[in-house]
């Protein structure tokens, strides 16, 4: 699988629209789109994650439920234009849906890991605000294939 995105590309800088306010930004949710989903794939999954040592793994975006049928994510979709079916999960700044990057201040550039997922299952039963941990749980054993794309932030 492939995943790439219109707004930075793959170990590049984000654009500061995508990041939240207190960074300067307006929180649009950034756009992916993927190819070369496999065979037998029935659902998709799709996590941004910061591993970052400060950041210590924060949530900024899961999303459960895609159809197999999606091509990608439009610009601003979180809460509003997401595909028929996808479900978004709480993020680590308590939100439901897509929370930018923030990183503290001095802290260097944070890399911004997103994982597409293709799933051997339609549905994953998962709670609105569930941990990363229990995110990762609920994937094991269905994953057919993985792409993912880095883009950095830093101020």
């Amino acid at each position: 699988m492939e995943l790439t995105s219109t707004a930075f590309a793959d170990k590049g800088k984000i654009p500061v629209a995508y990041v939240m306010p207190g960074a300067g930004g307006k929180n649009i949710s950034l756009p992916f789109s993927w190819s070369e989903v496999p065979p037998g794939a029935k659902s998709l999954a799709l996590s941004i994650i910061d591993p970052h040592p400060v950041a210590n793994n924060w949530v900024h975006w899961l999303i459960i439920n895609i159809p197999c049928e999606a091509q990608g994510l439009l610009e601003g979709a979180s809460r509003k234009n997401l595909p028929t079916g996808a479900r978004e999960l709480r993020n680590s700044f308590g939100e439901i849906g897509y929370g930018g990057p923030q990183p503290p201040k001095g802290t260097g550039d944070h890399p911004y890991v997103a994982t597409l997922y293709a799933l051997n299952v339609k549905e994953l039963d998962l709670p609105g605000k569930p941990s990363l941990a229990a995110f990762q749980k609920a994937l094991e054993g269905k994953i057919l294939a993985t792409a993912t794309i880095t883009g950095f932030y830093g101020r």
